[in-house]
């Protein structure tokens, strides 16, 4: 005869993931033993990706300190807390948290937390509006390349007709920054330029956009990655911009992938896309378009020392060699971040040398340079800059498999049986790193 509990086991599972919030509980350890279907909306990872990490292994949470990690140190409740942070694939989620201990006989066991998504939200409240202040010109946009030539003309052309523009490319193009180009090339201009942050979850910003239009006589509405609203969301937004009279209004949207690909497998809406597809704009990823990675680089360095006095003037020609041959998954954003990392880094030097470049770009890059990443950078050094505990475990653990595996001849079976762990385990781990540097 089956226990109580094994009758309500169902029960339980089937309210857990149709919950309307997500659900996000961790054992003493840190260790994920529910995550629910909301919570891997909201996030962006599933249980699998969780499972065998710990939260400061998933996620980034800057100067704030983890909700459930917060509860499961001091025991006590955290109720409706704000918490801004990033995933492993750099997408930023903003929730509002209620993070409860869990006692099993008066002994703290893990912690559970209901997160509400407020991503979306955020990004509406911080900037729908913007002003022509510090505007983004073609003009500024880096197009050594034919390709991104061919971009900027397409854009001026958009400009001139103003007719609405769908622009698609990979996260980390510049979708944004040729949206606002376009915005301020229109003749007569545009008083205001409108960023509608698409978001699968949040009905929000949507709900309040027929507002906000009716408001605004003049303004270029660009509604950013619409293949991440739901269907339902993205048939009220074409409702709403079906609705808008077009005078004075310039629409743009932006989508992450093929959109034939997007229709077909029931992400896109196919009204939608007609809607924005007078002027198609592709823009090329930065690995096929290698001849605008080192004029980007010099504007870069031009740019931050007039602002900031940096001394870094150039780059050697083996860290050149080093940027063309590394493929930039992230495209032009991830070029830039690592940019601000390094001259975040650096104190007197005038040029970026191998030295400076971060050890987990040295590791995604090992098989272009002849200086593979050694033991020895893992050693804690007086006047050595540390890394975050998580990513310096994080590069440790890939510095270790290489090894591990080529000690091996690459079998899995041989490395996992001396790693002590199960095959399928170490294959996960060897997929998820493998993921995780293209992403």
């Amino acid at each position: 005869m089956r226990s109580i509990d094994e009758l309500l086991s169902p029960f339980y599972q089937f309210a857990v993931d149709r919950a309307a919030v997500g659900i996000h509980a961790i054992d003493k350890t840190g260790r994920t033993v529910i995550y629910n279907e909301k919570m891997k909306e909201i996030e962006g990872l599933a249980l699998e990706d969780v499972g065998d990490r710990s939260i400061l292994e998933l996620f980034n949470f800057e100067q704030e300190e983890s909700t459930l990690l917060k509860v499961l140190q001091s025991g006590k409740e955290q109720l409706n807390v704000k918490q801004t942070y990033w995933n492993r694939n750099g997408t930023e989620i903003t929730t509002i948290n209620d993070t409860y201990p869990i006692f099993d006989r008066e002994i703290l066991i893990g912690a559970v937390e209901l997160a509400r998504d407020v991503t979306a939200l955020e990004k509406f409240v911080l900037q729908p509006f913007r002003k022509n202040s510090d505007p983004v010109t073609f003009n500024q946009l880096i197009a050594s390349s034919p390709l991104m030539k061919a971009v900027i003309t397409t854009g001026k052309k958009a400009a001139r007709a103003k007719l609405p523009v769908l622009l698609i490319g990979e996260t980390g193009t510049g979708k944004d920054l040729i949206a606002e180009s376009i915005h301020n090339e229109l003749s007569p201009s545009n008083t205001l330029f409108y960023t509608l942050f698409c978001h699968s979850s949040d009905p929000i910003p949507i709900g309040r956009l027929s507002e906000d239009l009716e408001v605004a006589e003049t303004l270029t509405l660009f509604c950013e990655r619409i293949d991440l609203l739901s269907i339902p969301l993205q048939q009220n937004l074409l409702s709403i911009l079906l609705k808008t009279p077009h005078s004075n209004r310039q629409f743009i949207a932006s989508i992450g992938d093929d959109p034939v690909e997007l229709i077909a497998s029931g992400t896109l809406l196919k009204d939608l896309y007609y809607f924005f597809a007078s002027f198609t704009i592709r823009i090329p990823p930065l690995r096929k378009r290698k001849e605008d990675i080192l004029p980007f680089i010099s504007a870069y360095l031009e740019r931050r020392s007039e602002r900031y006095g940096s001394p870094l003037k150039e780059i050697t020609p083996e860290v050149e060699h080093l940027f063309l041959g590394y493929d930039w998954p992230g495209n032009t954003r991830e070029l830039e971040f690592l940019l601000d990392e390094i001259s975040s880094l650096a104190m007197s030097e005038t040029a970026i040398t191998y030295d400076l470049l971060p050890l987990h770009f040295r590791m995604k890059s090992a098989d272009i340079t002849d200086e593979p990443t050694q033991a020895a950078d893992f050693i804690i050094q007086p006047g050595k800059e540390l890394l975050p505990l998580d990513q310096f475990l994080r590069e440790v653990e890939v510095y270790y498999l290489q090894k591990a595996m080529k000690l091996n001849d690459k079998n899995i079976t041989k490395t996992a049986h001396a790693l002590g762990m199960s095959r399928q385990n170490l294959q996960y781990r060897l997929r998820k790193l493998k993921n995780e540097e293209k992403a």
